[in-house]
């Protein structure tokens, strides 16, 4: 330090730096160790020349980054029209058979003849199917079967559907195609098919199912069981779980094969094999799944008819022990024997059916969907 006053000093190395980066102003001339002249420091001065270089490189990056917007010209996407060429014919025949018909139940759920023409009636159709003494039996009878159906299905059908999945997906087991083909062939039949071999099968007279039962020693067990009205709906919903047992199959077997490698390996790692692996981290892995494959067969069980209506007929004998509502419906809408078809009842029990359907669904999507998500890859 020199002089009166407390002067800064910088080292030559630091300044030259500073000065072959920045130039100073010509109003300070800098000595060989540092001082200036005029009593002012240096810090002071290199300070001021960084700031002065700075803004002018603010200034001219915002001049270039100004001069470069005004000549981009931006880039018109091409309209993909494409798209809506080839989605409209799949909307017009989807329209056509799914959403127009719905349309016009709903309407003529709402209509019925009144003096030999149509009339709005409101809600009385439904007031009738739900409080009139004959149309009540037959409707809460069909609904409550409906019921049974479709709870003997998910009791019955989707749990040994898991296990064969699992079974079938075991690594060591031999001709896992020739057992998959083999359990998912009753799905290819039809049902007119499967209803007309099961009441082959399971005839008093001349079905096979007595002397089957004679070889295990069970013939006593053998009951009329489709012509008895205790047992029918349970043995139809049986012969529907044979047909269609493939489907939860091959939709468990192939969520059982996108589990991750890494998962069953760190399993093993730990001493989870088995059962033990099944139960614990591939059951939890494949609920979603299981979530879809319930709300299908609550679908399907619902709209069911076909299958019913070949084993029993339209009037879903004996004494409508396995009348559903899709029975109920096919007799109200077109008539049968002496039953004259009502098209308004008939568009009331199909719009009811489409209440429970989206109900069901429903409580699916925003109940039990996005609690599973979170075992979901």
């Amino acid at each position: 330090m020199k002089g009166e006053g407390r002067r800064d000093v910088v080292p030559h190395s630091a300044l030259s730096h500073f000065v072959s980066a920045f130039p100073l102003p010509a109003a300070f001339e800098t000595r060989r160790d540092g001082e200036t002249i005029g009593g002012k420091g240096v810090l002071p001065a290199v300070s001021d020349a960084l700031h002065h270089r700075c803004s002018q490189e603010e200034q001219a990056k915002a001049m270039s980054e100004a001069e470069s917007a005004i000549d981009v010209v931006p880039i018109r996407r091409p309209v993909r029209w494409h798209i809506g060429v080839f989605l409209f014919p799949a909307f017009v025949v989807y329209s056509a058979i799914m959403v127009l018909p719905l349309i016009e139940t709903l309407r003529l759920s709402f209509y019925n003849t009144v003096d030999g023409a149509p009339a709005f009636v409101g809600l009385a159709n439904y007031k009738v199917l739900l409080g009139d003494a004959r149309w009540a039996h037959d409707f809460w009878n069909a609904l409550v079967n409906n019921f049974i159906f479709f709870v003997i299905h998910m009791c019955v059908q989707n749990p040994i559907g898991v296990a064969l999945a699992a079974l079938l997906s075991t690594p060591r087991l031999r001709f896992v195609a020739f057992y998959r083909t083999a359990m998912f062939l009753p799905t290819l039949l039809s049902f007119v098919i499967v209803g007309f071999i099961w009441k082959l099968i399971l005839s008093p007279i001349w079905g096979v199912a007595p002397w089957l039962m004679s070889l295990v020693g069970m013939k006593s067990f053998f009951a009329p069981w489709l012509g008895q009205s205790g047992p029918a709906l349970v043995a139809v919903s049986l012969i529907s779980n044979w047909q269609y047992i493939g489907i939860p199959m091959m939709l468990i077997y192939a969520a059982l094969l996108s589990i991750p490698e890494e998962v069953i390996e760190a399993a093993e790692c730990d001493g989870i094999t088995g059962w033990a692996q099944f139960w614990k981290i591939k059951l939890p892995l494949i609920l979603p799944a299981i979530g879809i494959i319930s709300i299908l067969t609550f679908v399907g069980n619902f709209n069911a008819f076909d299958l019913i209506y070949t084993v029993q007929g339209a009037l879903a004998g004996p004494d409508m022990s396995t009348d559903i509502l899709g029975t109920l419906l096919y007799r109200t809408f077109f008539g049968f024997q002496l039953q004259l078809g009502d098209r308004s009842m008939g568009a009331t029990i199909a719009t009811v059916m489409f209440l429970i359907i989206l109900a069901g669904v429903s409580f699916y999507l925003f109940a039990i969907q996005r609690r599973m998500r979170r075992y979901q890859f």
